[in-house]
């Protein structure tokens, strides 16, 4: 059976992932974006088997290198333009992030529309499918973790925190005070997107979160109702197999 090496290139992170025609297979891996070359990805696929590689990448000098990498290999890289699952409502797609576009298809292979679709990096994107099914838009704000580091970084007192759950609304040191205003104050962000988000679809959406802080936001936002950390990689794979498979006819 073929396999597909399916590769998430963030700013942050760059996750790798096996799979094959049935689903995601247990082998994973990732490297820090800023140190992803040639080298790495050797070491981090040493051993590994597979055909075909669909690449998602938000960072151009990332892509450039993984296409040269992999030129040995059937290769596509996930744009406006690849076999989704929907259409696109959106006046000049070329603009929408491939990371958006896979959220959308894999909220449409595995769950319903109409949907909103959160992913918590390192910055915070809403997408709306409308019921058609069709990728509408959304909203790009800053991540948490990007917030916390700015606020560390301008000031001269406050040091980097752990994001967690905070323990009191009333903060009793400096930590706990940044964990309140971070986590509360983020939470009441996310509610005041969502609430504007679903007064203008006018139809009820499902409500999904991804990405790396999805959980504890999600904690304390009940209009979540799905948290699932493999919405990309499940687009990624509905795309891998439809676009090969058609390649291959």
């Amino acid at each position: 059976m073929k396999r597909f090496l399916l590769i998430d290139n963030s700013n942050t992170r760059t996750k790798l992932r096996i799979a094959d025609r049935d689903g995601l297979l247990d082998w994973k891996a990732w490297i820090a974006t800023e140190e992803l070359c040639a080298e790495k990805l050797s070491e981090a696929l040493v051993g590994k088997e597979f055909e075909a590689v669909l690449l998602c990448s938000v960072v151009p000098r990332c892509a450039e290198m993984m296409r040269e990498y992999f030129s040995g290999y059937a290769f596509h890289q996930t744009s406006w333009m690849s076999r989704m699952p929907l259409t696109i409502d959106y006046p000049q797609p070329q603009q929408i992030g491939a990371d958006r576009l896979a959220n959308a298809v894999g909220v449409v292979a595995c769950y319903r529309t109409p949907a909103i679709v959160m992913d918590f990096g390192t910055a915070v994107t809403f997408d709306v499918i409308s019921s058609k099914p069709a990728y509408c838009g959304g909203v790009i704000a800053p991540g948490l973790g990007a917030m916390n580091d700015y606020l560390h970084r301008k000031t001269a007192l406050l040091p980097m925190i752990r994001l967690q759950e905070p323990v009191r609304a009333i903060g009793k040191s400096t930590e706990e005070a940044m964990r309140v205003g971070a986590v509360y104050g983020y939470r009441g962000l996310v509610k005041e997107i969502l609430k504007n988000l679903i007064v203008e679809m006018k139809e009820e959406p499902l409500v999904i979160a991804t990405g790396g802080d999805a959980a504890l936001i999600a904690a304390g936002v009940p209009e979540i109702q799905v948290v699932d950390p493999q919405v990309t990689l499940k687009g990624l794979h509905w795309m891998a197999v439809n676009h090969f498979s058609l390649e291959s006819c």
